[in-house]
C-alpha cells in the first residue's frame, strides 16, 4: 500500500514538472490606470496559453528602473523583460553583451516578426543602423495638447476648437485667468514638449547628426532664435500668472486632472487617466505651433517606452518573451490597448482596426496622437537619440526652473543646456567609440 502512493506520488510530481510554468520577469514603470493595463496584459496573456507565466514588477520611475536593472544584471539576477522610457534608448543600445535584439529574440523563438508591420516612426527609431530591430515598441506616445471645456465654456472662449497656435493659447490663457482660472496652463514632461517635440514639430533641428540618429557625435543646437523666442514667451507669460510651472516629469498631469489648470502639454499616454478620472468635458488637439516658422507644422517625436530584452537568460524563457511580445502586438490587443490609454497603436493594422470600430468618431481627438506620428518626417524630426539623455533631460529641467523661477533669461538657460549637454554627449561618445 505503501508503494501505491509513493507510486502515485513520483507520476503526479513527473506530470506537474512536465507542465511546469515558465516564469518571465518584466520590470516596469506604469503606474495607477497604465499599471492596471499592464497588470491585465499580463494575465490575458498566462491565460492564453498554460507554458509561460508573464510576472509584472512595478520599479519606480523609469530613471530607478534603469538603474534597478544595471544593478541587477551586474549582479546576475537581472528580469527578462525591462521597459525603457525613449531617453534610455541610446545608453541600451550602446550597452553590448547586456542586451538581445528583439529581432534575434523572436527568430530564435521562431515567431512570425515582420518590423515592416510596425508604425514606422516607432519601429525606425528602435532599430539599430544595421536595420536590425533592438526593443520592442510598447507604450509608445507622443505629445499632444489637452484643454478643459468647462472651463473654456465659463470664460467665453469657443470650446469647439483648441487654440492651434502658442498665440492663441496666450490669449486663451489671459482670458480663462480674467474669468479666474489661478492656472490657465501648465506643462508636463517640460523637456521633452517645449524642446524636443517643439524642435520636430517646427522642422528645427534639437542636435546635429539628425537628432543624434546618423551618429555618436551629436552635438545639441537648441540655442536658436526660435528656441529662444519660445522660452522667453512662456517666461513673460509666467510673470503674468498666464503659465503655471507645477513640476517635474508627468507630476503636473494632476493639476489637470483636478480642473486646476485648464490647459496642459504632455503625453497621449494621459488620455486613460483623463478619461477616468476628470470630472468635466476635455479635448485633445495636436500641439500648439508659431504659423510665421516655414513647414511648420512638421511631426512630433516619440515618447513612452520600449520593451529590452536582457541577456544571459535560457532558450526556454526567451521562448516566453517572444511568446509574449507577439501577443501583445496582434491587431486586438494593440487596438483595445490604444482605446484604454491613448498610447499609439504601434502598428499598421490595430491603426486600422480601430478605425474600422468607429472609435475616432465616437470619441474626437482621439487620433491626434496616430496623425501627428504618421506624417512624412525629415532628417530633424524623425526622432531624438542622444547618449546620456536621461541626465540631459535632468540639465533641461534644472535650467528651464531658473527661467520659471526669474533667476535666469530665456537664453542663458539655453545656452547653459547646450554647453552642459555637449559636455555629457562628448563624454558618451568618448567611452563608446570603437576601439
Amino acid at each position: 500500500m505503501k508503494l501505491k502512493f509513493v507510486g502515485v506520488a513520483i507520476a503526479a510530481s513527473l506530470a506537474l514538472s512536465a507542465h511546469a510554468v515558465t516564469e518571465v520577469q518584466w520590470w516596469h514603470s506604469m503606474t495607477a490606470v497604465n499599471g492596471e493595463w499592464v497588470n491585465d496584459l499580463a494575465k490575458n496573456f498566462n491565460a492564453s496559453q498554460p507554458d509561460f507565466k508573464i510576472v509584472p514588477t512595478y520599479k519606480g520611475t523609469y530613471d530607478e528602473s534603469m538603474t534597478a536593472a544595471v544593478a541587477a544584471f551586474r549582479a546576475g539576477n537581472a528580469p527578462h523583460i525591462l521597459q525603457v522610457f525613449e531617453v534610455g534608448t541610446a545608453t541600451m543600445m550602446a550597452s553590448k553583451g547586456a542586451i538581445v535584439p528583439v529581432a534575434k529574440v523572436m527568430k530564435d523563438a521562431g515567431q512570425k516578426f515582420d518590423p515592416k508591420s510596425y508604425i514606422a516612426a516607432v519601429a525606425g527609431y528602435y532599430t539599430a543602423p544595421s536595420g536590425e530591430m533592438l526593443s520592442f515598441p510598447f507604450n509608445s506616445s507622443t505629445t499632444v495638447f489637452y484643454f478643459n471645456k468647462d472651463a473654456f465654456k465659463a470664460a467665453g472662449i469657443d470650446t469647439s476648437k483648441a487654440p492651434s497656435s502658442w498665440p492663441e493659447v496666450a490669449l486663451a490663457a489671459a482670458k480663462l485667468k480674467a474669468g479666474g482660472h489661478k492656472c490657465p496652463l501648465t506643462v508636463a514632461w517640460q523637456g521633452w514638449t517645449q524642446l524636443e517635440s517643439f524642435s520636430a514639430w517646427h522642422n528645427v533641428e534639437f542636435a546635429t547628426k539628425s537628432n543624434g540618429l546618423a551618429g555618436l557625435d551629436a552635438r545639441m543646437k537648441i540655442n536658436s532664435p526660435l528656441h529662444v523666442r519660445h522660452i522667453d514667451n512662456l517666461s513673460n507669460m509666467a510673470k503674468q500668472g498666464l503659465f503655471v510651472y507645477k513640476g517635474r516629469a508627468n507630476v503636473p498631469e494632476a493639476t489637470f486632472v483636478s480642473g486646476e489648470c485648464a490647459m496642459i502639454t504632455t503625453s497621449s499616454g494621459f488620455y486613460g487617466n483623463v478619461q477616468k478620472n476628470a470630472k468635466f468635458a476635455f479635448g485633445l488637439a495636436p500641439l500648439p505651433y508659431y504659423p510665421d516658422v516655414p513647414g511648420a507644422p512638421q511631426n512630433t517625436v516619440i515618447g513612452g517606452a520600449s520593451l529590452w530584452v536582457m541577456a544571459g537568460k535560457k532558450a526556454e524563457e526567451y521562448k516566453g518573451v517572444a511568446a509574449f511580445f507577439n501577443f501583445i502586438s496582434s491587431p486586438e490587443v494593440q487596438s483595445a490597448s490604444h482605446k484604454r490609454t491613448g498610447y499609439l497603436p504601434i502598428t499598421t493594422a490595430a491603426f486600422e482596426l480601430t478605425e474600422k470600430s468607429g472609435f475616432y468618431k465616437e470619441n474626437p481627438g482621439t487620433d491626434v496622437a496616430v496623425n501627428q506620428m504618421i506624417r512624412k518626417v525629415t532628417d530633424k524630426s524623425r526622432g531624438i537619440r542622444l547618449g546620456n539623455y536621461v541626465q540631459i533631460r535632468t540639465i533641461e529641467d534644472e535650467e528651464l526652473e531658473q527661467v520659471w523661477g526669474g533667476k535666469k533669461s530665456a537664453k542663458e538657460a539655453i545656452d547653459s543646456i547646450v554647453k552642459r549637454g555637449n559636455e555629457l554627449l562628448e563624454r558618451f561618445e568618448k567611452a563608446n567609440k570603437k576601439g
